[in-house]
């Protein structure tokens, strides 16, 4: 898996636009709505929110305005933020260390800044599991190497940091995340209202300097079982020096 995430980017041969995405075509099966519909893995029902596996977020203000009480198992989130660096990744630390206890790997795609082993180290986290594409990578490289890396198995998390997405890219990514049942976290500067994403979350400081501030409000936009926004505020850095 390594030797596999670790080549993404230098794999030029396929071409991340030419992947063909489309559903197939199912007239002429012999199978009614009802059970196209009822067939399909990716669709679901809002009385079934319950039954959807989730991964609790370690904070529970949070948890409690997350449907499931928590991170869905698979598929795509955004976490919308205009200034990186300021403690969207510290919501995710919970997150990253169950991922590694279960020996599977996190990829980093296009992280605007250096990734500090210490500070991972000193959070609970195996640097050994977590692998980084640079954002020296070309856009298509990136994005090529994030489908991948959420299509397999062996691959737990995927953090990539990309604002300008279409539509089409983030749909695929999302049938992507669906099917290989892998979670993947998009930071972005921007909303896409439009988005077919399972999640898209909106994080703001409380403090007036960005750069040390210790609580955060974060806005559900959009959730697969909420029918509207809501909000909560999240103490960060709790976990820093907290780790199982």
């Amino acid at each position: 898996m390594k030797e596999n995430i670790e080549n993404l980017k230098v794999q030029s041969g396929e071409n991340f636009s030419g992947i063909n995405v489309t559903d197939s075509d199912n007239r002429g099966s012999g199978l009614n709505i009802k059970e196209l519909l009822l067939n399909d893995a990716s669709l679901w029902r809002a009385s079934d929110i319950d039954k959807r596996s989730h991964n609790g977020t370690g904070y529970v203000n949070l948890d409690n305005i997350l449907p499931g009480g928590g991170w869905p198992k698979k598929g795509l989130v955004e976490i919308i933020n205009q200034h990186y660096g300021v403690g969207e990744l510290q919501l995710l630390i919970p997150l990253m260390r169950s991922i590694i206890k279960q020996r599977k790997w996190i990829l980093w795609v296009s992280p605007p800044h250096i990734v500090y082993a210490p500070a991972l180290l000193q959070a609970g986290i195996d640097t050994e599991r977590i692998l980084v594409v640079d954002e020296t990578t070309s856009c298509k490289n990136a994005l090529w190497s994030t489908e991948k890396a959420l299509r397999s198995k062996d691959c737990g998390l995927v953090l990539t940091w990309q604002t300008w997405l279409s539509f089409k890219v983030l749909r695929r990514l999302q049938i992507a995340a669906e099917n290989g049942g892998t979670l993947g976290f998009i930071f972005k500067r921007r909303d896409n209202k439009s988005s077919p994403s399972s999640m898209r979350l909106q994080i703001k400081n409380t403090m007036h300097n960005c750069h040390n501030f210790d609580e955060a409000l974060i806005t559900v936009i959009k959730a697969r079982g909420n029918l509207k926004s809501r909000d909560a505020r999240v103490k960060l850095y709790q976990h820093h020096l907290q780790h199982s």
